[in-house]
């Protein structure tokens, strides 16, 4: 299945969402359309060429079923933790509108995770256990890259994806269900789907100066 007719490169890149509540549940995804979306992403770059990420792909409703059950363990113990949206209130009312708008699309995803039709479970080799923080890095660009890939070839096909992780809250649980080997670390689940309608837009972000700083901080 080709890119979708008339939606450019730049589009995809500013269209791409987080979806939660607008994925299809019910409609299939056929495996050659999930393939081409892979084939786009083993492009990504890793490091020294080492080709170390790899990506589970969950499509058996056992398999779906406890996924989300973990899935809804995590997010129980997501919400007791400070630092996550549960915690983050903000005294400015758009903020906190789009804190809350975020609150209840998580929600309708904890209840609805088993039945997105594929769950995509993006992995490398090797671990982050004792790992100086440059060594994180290598070993996280080395798998995300090729998972955002994914999720933007997606995008161009009519799929939505998001980018979770309550499950690693229960890492060790999540491994067994997956059958991972030992070396072998998740760094995602990423629920896959037809989207509900193509009408995305660019998110509201902060102004460009805000960000980006010339030289130094």
């Amino acid at each position: 299945m080709p890119a979708l007719e008339g939606m450019s490169f730049d589009h995809v890149l500013l269209t791409t969402r987080a979806v939660r509540k607008r994925l299809d549940l019910h409609r299939p995804v056929e495996q050659e359309v999930l393939r081409e979306c892979f084939e786009l992403a083993q492009q990504a770059p890793t490091q020294s060429d080492t080709q170390s990420f790899h990506f589970i792909v969950v499509t058996d409703k056992v398999q779906r079923e406890a996924l989300g059950e973990l899935f809804r363990r995590g997010h129980a113990i997501y919400k007791t933790l400070p630092g996550g949206v549960y915690g983050l209130k903000h005294s400015d009312m758009k903020q906190e509108a789009t804190r809350l708008r975020i609150i209840k699309s998580l929600e309708h995803l904890v209840d609805h995770i088993h039945e997105v039709p594929v769950h995509v479970v993006p992995c490398v080799v090797g671990s982050t256990e004792g790992m100086p923080p440059a060594s994180v890095s290598v070993l996280m660009g080395s798998v995300i890259p090729a998972a955002w890939s994914f999720m933007l070839a997606a995008r161009s096909r009519g799929l939505g994806t998001c980018w979770t992780n309550l499950h690693l809250l229960l890492a060790e649980e999540a491994d067994k269900v997956l059958g991972l080997p030992a070396g072998v670390m998740q760094v995602a689940l990423i629920p896959t789907a037809y989207t509900i309608g193509l009408d995305f837009r660019p998110a509201s972000r902060r102004p460009l100066d805000e960000i980006l700083h010339q030289d130094r901080w």
